[in-house]
C-alpha cells in the first residue's frame, strides 16, 4: 500500500520556552515516530532551521520544510513530490515517551510517540 506522509500530530514540550519556534522545542534533536495498523511506521525529524526529514519503514525518504501558522505546523516544498502538496496539522503538547492518536493526510489512523534522540 502506497503510504504518504504521516506527519499526524507533533510534539512539543513547552509553550514559553523561548521567542522563536519555541512550540516545537521538545521534537529538536529527537524523532517522532507515526505506526500504522499494519506495522508500518515513518520517522519525523524536525530541524530549527526549518528543514524536515522523514524515512518510511520500506525505505523511502521524504524532505520538506516546516513552519508554524497559529496552532497548527505545516510541511511544504516536499521532495520528492506528493499527492498532498502541503500538510496542516494541529500541534501537541508532549513529553518523551508519550502515545498520540492522529491522522495522516489521507485520513489513515496512526499512533504517534516521541522518542529520544535521533533515531535513524
Amino acid at each position: 500500500m502506497l503510504r504518504t506522509l504521516a506527519v499526524a500530530t507533533l510534539a512539543v514540550a513547552s509553550l514559553a520556552a523561548g521567542p522563536v519556534r519555541a512550540e516545537m522545542d521538545s521534537v529538536f534533536g529527537n524523532t517522532v515516530v507515526s505506526r500504522y495498523p499494519d506495522g508500518g511506521w515513518v520517522k519525523h525529524w524536525f530541524n530549527r532551521d526549518g528543514t524536515y526529514a522523514a524515512q518510511f519503514s520500506d525505505g523511502r525518504r521524504l524532505a520538506a520544510r516546516w513552519s508554524v501558522n497559529g496552532d497548527r505546523v505545516c510541511l511544504t516544498n516536499m521532495r520528492p513530490y506528493m499527492l498532498v502538496p502541503r500538510f496542516c496539522t494541529d500541534v501537541v503538547e508532549a513529553e518523551i515517551g508519550q502515545t498520540w492518536q492522529a491522522r495522516d493526510p489521507l485520513g489513515r489512523r496512526v499512533q504517534n510517540v516521541l522518542i529520544a534522540g535521533r533515531t535513524p
